[in-house]
């Protein structure tokens, strides 16, 4: 019977271990196409550890009556790798969503105008949040023009994204699980499924194959979107975790060096940063560095022509439908021009002039690192 003791021990031990290994970044745990084995071990966690469990209250006795220290060492081990796995490896006890959600006018707004921020405009009515913040929270869940919305980020993969949190027509609320392919993964409240931030696809569970809706967003700086939203809300820090949003400074400009987080300043690296357009089926990725350069890119993906800019700020960039294949863009103090019109960055013409007035229609574009377009996009061009 005293092996029964043991075998739970270690058995609780490994099954602690692998619940965490398969969904946090940890040496290899990423690379494997492993989310079904992940998901099963946490869907039937608590009939393992009722085994496990049990395997130890059957043999501690007798375990305990011939090895009295080694069996207190066991019982020892196995509560520390449970507590520390569950409520310190957690990837929400990790990364804690605020409970203190507070949005101000531009008069009232303590964010730099140079910091970086996700902007949502729905019928009028916007609201920029800062990814130094979300950058933590992973997820902030909001309200904009009557709609809920959640707006996520992902540091590994350098993903924002913008979803309205509802699952067949009924909101559903989501916390954070772990990650997929180094991309953060939500799990829902009502089926327990897991959902993939960078697209928003129900990746297992019931729902898998599931999409949430997405929203148009733009990364751009803060200072930006007030020149095109000037009534925008902005997200104000939570104070509780002010040490948390302090150390995303370096991320943010792609000065960090760290291994999950930091940016590679050569072109087509795992950690460069590209901008990833994505039109019905068809994908391509553009060099940061390119755009750079070049500020304005004409090219076309698939059928359709696109036209993607970067603002003078050289943070805030912008995709659009061109209204012709031939027609030739420039631009220049972030106006843009052709051989007949000119537009501000909403893509609205500008030229109060003249009988045609033609906006530019938006196309969503993310700021990426490669290797979180290409593991998603597996078929995407680079242009």
């Amino acid at each position: 019977m005293k092996k029964l003791f043991y075998l739970g021990v270690l058995g609780l031990i490994i099954f602690e271990i692998l619940n965490v290994y398969f969904i946090m970044p940890m040496p290899g745990s990423q690379q494997m196409r492993s989310i079904d084995i992940a998901y099963f071990l946490y869907t039937w966690r608590w009939i393992f550890r009722g085994i496990f469990g049990a395997m130890i209250v059957f043999g501690i006795l007798p375990a305990f009556q011939q090895a009295r220290w080694l069996t207190l060492l066991g019982i020892l081990l196995a509560t520390s790798v449970c507590y520390a796995f569950n409520f310190k490896m957690a990837a929400d006890a990790m990364f804690e969503e605020t409970q203190a959600l507070s949005m101000k006018p531009a008069n009232e707004n303590q964010i730099k105008l140079d910091r970086v921020i996700i902007g949502v405009e729905i019928n009028g009515e916007a609201k920029a949040y800062p990814i130094s913040q979300i950058i933590y929270h992973h997820q902030v869940r909001d309200t904009l023009a009557g709609k809920p919305i959640m707006v996520t980020y992902c540091s590994v993969c350098r993903t924002g994204r913008v979803f309205e949190p509802t699952v067949n027509g009924k909101p559903e609320t989501f916390r954070l699980v772990g990650m997929d392919h180094f991309n953060a993964m939500f799990e829902d409240n009502t089926t327990k499924s897991w959902w993939r931030q960078a697209n928003g696809e129900a990746i297992t569970g019931k729902l898998k194959g599931t999409m949430l809706p997405e929203l148009a967003s733009q990364q751009v700086s803060l200072d930006t979107w007030l020149k095109m939203y000037p009534a925008s809300t902005i997200m104000q820090p939570d104070l509780k975790y002010k040490e948390e949003y302090d150390s995303t400074a370096k991320y943010e400009s792609g000065r960090s060096r760290k291994k999950l987080t930091g940016t590679d300043s050569l072109s087509w690296k795992d950690k460069s940063w590209v901008v990833g357009i994505q039109i019905g089926k068809e994908s391509k990725a553009f060099d940061w560095n390119r755009l750079k350069k070049e500020r304005i890119i004409q090219t076309n993906i698939g059928k359709e022509a696109i036209l993607l800019v970067l603002a003078n700020d050289n943070k805030s960039f912008f995709a659009f439908k061109s209204p012709t294949n031939n027609g030739k863009f420039t631009i220049k103090n972030d106006t843009l021009m052709d051989d007949k019109l000119r537009y501000n960055l909403k893509g609205e013409s500008i030229d109060q002039n003249k009988m045609v007035h033609i906006s530019l229609a938006k196309v969503n574009a993310y700021q990426e690192f490669w290797h979180s377009w290409k593991t998603f996009h597996p078929n995407t061009q680079q242009y």
